[in-house]
């Protein structure tokens, strides 16, 4: 019987976070195997085109606020070659009297200068984003294809090693490694270290190691739209990003003068149907008319052109789980990315490299990233009572600008 492979660091998964992660250690000199099921990388929820990324800038979890800018920052660094920068608008909740100055304050206490975010009134948003609403400019919010950057990180090296077509079942710790086995109860291989970034699959993979994880599918459909070039909703199309109760891309004109718009996108917790649903469809037609405030749109003007259906993965407390498995030496974790995968895939890469090489922290303090925000991604916080309560899962964060009394 032939004796199986052996590597010190293997990453099982390679959609955007593992492939991030593999690519990060790749460049500080380490040699990598990567695992995944599939035939070739991102073939799941990271063979997405139109994943967008933007600091988190409503009210709420302080450490959310913190974590989002440190990780839109490397991601920026990361992929500027790839990154397409049209700029992402967040308009206010219609039911909300919009403070300048207010909001102006909020963004500075985020660290968001005004190359970063804007607050803008209806007019102005009119005039730089095309956009007559009032809401938070995010000039360098962009979108990104998951599925080309994530090729592109695991192309051929010398100390690249990919084993596709392998789905790793369980994992065992013995004689101070750790063995990787199949289905049918055989080592495929054994490493001295494991990343596993693997999403939903992540939770069936640590019980066999004897680890609960809180985690849970969120299904999400992508529509895109056709509208005609002389149709009523050609003028109301935006020239930006739009990241609201929902969120969309510039719309996209065509050499015959119509436009595809892409706009999603569904949020059916609990479910992992990769189908697509006409019901999906007609949400995020209705969802279109809430980002462009444009309630009098027909909405049978937007013609199915396409879709995307994607299976996310989120945690009870809407952070990623991030970081070394204490309770399992030689384990870390980089999954529950939920709808910024862009964002804590770039994270990720940073903080398990560090964890996992042990000489890196000074960049991290150097970033901003705090111990505090460290154990907050860290999976030992679900072992020690801190569970959120199953009412704060969610992975579409909306909005929620500082408001004044509204007037009587």
């Amino acid at each position: 019987m032939t004796k199986p492979q052996h590597h010190e660091i293997v990453v099982i998964g390679a959609g955007i976070c593992g492939a991030t992660i593999a690519n990060e250690l790749l460049l500080r000199g380490k040699s990598v195997c990567i695992v995944d099921a599939a035939s070739s990388p991102a073939t799941a929820c990271s063979s997405h085109a139109y994943a967008i990324a933007h600091p988190h800038i409503g009210k709420g979890s302080p450490r959310l606020l913190r974590l989002t800018r440190i990780a839109f920052l490397l991601a920026e660094a990361r992929w500027g070659k790839a990154w397409n920068k049209h700029g992402i608008f967040q308009p206010t909740k219609n039911d909300k009297h919009f403070d300048r100055a207010e909001v102006s304050k909020h963004l500075q206490s985020l660290g968001l200068d005004e190359d970063m975010a804007v607050a803008l009134d209806a007019q102005e948003a009119e005039k730089i984003c095309g956009i007559k609403q009032s809401g938070v400019w995010l000039p360098r919010g962009a979108s990104l294809n998951l599925f080309e950057t994530s090729n592109a990180l695991l192309q051929h090296q010398d100390r690249l090693t990919c084993l596709w077509n392998t789905r790793v079942a369980k994992l065992e710790h013995a004689n101070e490694q750790w063995f990787l086995l199949n289905q049918a109860n055989e080592v495929i291989l054994t490493a001295d270290k494991v990343v596993v970034a693997t999403a939903i699959d992540s939770k069936a993979l640590m019980s066999s190691i004897g680890i609960k994880l809180p985690l849970k599918p969120v299904r999400g459909q992508l529509s895109i739209f056709s509208i005609k070039k002389d149709d009523a909703w050609a003028s109301k199309l935006p020239r930006v990003g739009i990241s609201g109760d929902g969120y969309c891309l510039p719309a996209q004109q065509l050499e015959d003068g119509s436009y595809h718009w892409m706009v999603g996108s569904s949020f059916d917790e609990g479910e992992d149907d990769l189908g697509s649903r006409d019901s999906s469809d007609v949400f995020n037609r209705e969802q279109a008319q809430g980002l462009l405030a444009y309630s009098e749109g027909d909405l049978r003007a937007l013609i199915k052109a396409g879709d995307f259906v994607g299976v996310r993965c989120v945690a009870g407390d809407r952070l990623p789980i991030i970081g070394a498995l204490t309770q399992r030496p030689g384990i870390f974790l980089a999954t529950a990315l939920g709808s910024r995968g862009i964002l804590w895939s770039a994270l990720a890469a940073k903080l398990i490299t560090a964890q996992l090489l042990g000489d890196d922290f000074v960049l991290l303090a150097r970033l901003g990233f705090a111990t505090d925000l460290v154990a907050a991604l860290a999976p030992a916080r679900f072992f020690a009572g801190a569970l959120a309560a199953p009412a704060a899962l969610a992975s579409n964060s909306k909005p929620i600008f500082p408001s004044a009394p509204k007037a009587k």
